[in-house]
Parts: C-alpha cells; sequence; structure tokens
C-alpha cells in the first residue's frame, strides 16, 4: 500500500513549509478525499520535477544548444510589426 502524508508530512519530505503546500494546493497533485487532503510518494516525486531547475549556462550545465539543423523548423519566425506602425508604412 502506497503511503499517504497529509500536509506535516509532506512539507517535511519536500523540504517546504507547510503553508507553501496549502498555498499550491490548485497547482500541485494530489488527492483529496472529502476535506482531507494527501499526498502520495507519486505525487510528491511529481511535485519534486515540476519545481526542478537545471542550471542553463557553467560547468554543470548538461544542455547544449541545439544546432540549426536540429532547430524546431518555425524557431526563425517573428512577429509582425503592430498594426498602427504597419498602416503607417504603407502610405
Amino acid at each position: 500500500m502506497t503511503r499517504r502524508l497529509r500536509y506535516p508530512e509532506a512539507a517535511a519530505e519536500l523540504g517546504v513549509e507547510e503553508s507553501w503546500l496549502r498555498r499550491h494546493i490548485k497547482q500541485l497533485p494530489h488527492t483529496k478525499l472529502g476535506r482531507v487532503v494527501y499526498f502520495t510518494d507519486a505525487d510528491l516525486e511529481r511535485i519534486d520535477q515540476l519545481y526542478h531547475q537545471e542550471p542553463a549556462t557553467g560547468p554543470l550545465a548538461t544542455a547544449t544548444k541545439p544546432t540549426s539543423a536540429a532547430a524546431h523548423p518555425l524557431a526563425d519566425l517573428r512577429p509582425l510589426p503592430r498594426r498602427g506602425k504597419a498602416l503607417a508604412n504603407v502610405s
């Protein structure tokens, strides 16, 4: 059977304040039975993945920038100018 952790235990496992969990509950995976909120180990793992950050630069950065051949086909698209400016340039 999977563990069911309430707010205090889940906050301790994640290393955050219980109030943070309560404030962000609508964005976090959880189980609710009536008014009681539970977090399983899978929920805690998903929360950790949601807020996990990898360094973009420096010696610990693992991701490299994609080359132009591997870039997304729409990567070079730029937004059109604003309508007011486009109409002023037409005349």
